[in-house]
């Protein structure tokens, strides 16, 4: 029974879950336990650790070292940006023979009961599907009940500003649980992705769909994070307020 099992998993597409973190100690081992519970075959998580001084990097090698190959680690030695972590984890992933590259959250935010959703979807999607991501903003979508209506006014002044600058037609432009067709990051040229923050969703965004590809919502719920405060800076802030210009003028633009 278990050799079936491992052989299924085997001629299942490859699916890997990067995970950046930086001081993340209380949530990652819920989130792994999540993943690890979910109907997806052939499922990795790929944690990527900047260094993180509360020993978030200790528990992800423990989780790796309890799971029998599905966990691993990528360690850095700076906090340099969340769109750093995620290209350095994509490209990992990519080079390990991943099918499909989910981003996600450590912090619990994005429910992972909807990975399976948005993993179907975007392996039934044609070659063109390049992404689907978990939106706030289409029907059946919504905010975590717990935030106060100005970071609910935020995000959606957030998403009609992208929308109005770069007209990606994209309805949560700024979301950051997504799963990508490996294809699709390799033809939107990840290693010269250089935004950070939101802008490094709405640059991926922004490329893809430059190339043609496909960009398909699928409804979440997004929650409010159970441990630890948010990454959220001034300077992400004003990056994400400049990059959708910087795109739209060429200067920043996929080559």
């Amino acid at each position: 029974m278990e050799q079936s099992s491992r052989a299924a998993d085997a001629a299942s597409p490859k699916i890997v879950v990067v995970v950046p973190t930086y001081d993340e100690r209380e949530n990652l081992p819920l989130l792994v336990g999540l993943l690890q519970e979910l109907d997806l075959p052939n499922l990795h998580v790929l944690v990527v650790d900047d260094n993180s001084p509360d020993g978030t990097g200790d528990i992800a090698d423990d989780l790796a070292a309890r799971s029998a190959g599905t966990v691993t680690v990528l360690h850095r030695t700076e906090k340099d940006g969340l769109g750093r972590a995620y290209v350095a984890g994509m490209t990992r992933a990519l080079a390990d023979g991943a099918d499909v590259v989910v981003q996600m959250d450590a912090d619990l935010s994005h429910p992972a009961r909807t990975l399976p959703l948005m993993v179907r979807t975007l392996l039934a999607g044609g070659d063109d599907l390049a992404v689907v991501l978990g939106s706030r903003y289409v029907a059946g979508g919504a905010l975590a009940t717990e935030w106060a209506w100005h970071r609910k006014a935020l995000s959606a002044w957030a998403n009609f500003y992208v929308n109005a600058v770069l007209r990606l037609g994209v309805k949560d432009a700024t979301a950051g649980f997504k799963a990508w067709r490996a294809g699709a990051l390799r033809a939107v040229d990840l290693p010269s992705v250089r935004s950070n923050g939101y802008s490094f969703q709405v640059e991926m965004n922004y490329r893809a769909i430059r190339r043609g590809l496909r960009i398909v919502e699928v409804p979440i719920t997004f929650e409010e994070r159970v441990n630890g405060e948010s990454k959220l800076s001034l300077r992400v802030q004003a990056e994400s307020a400049i990059t959708p210009w910087k795109l739209r003028f060429g200067r920043r633009s996929a080559p």
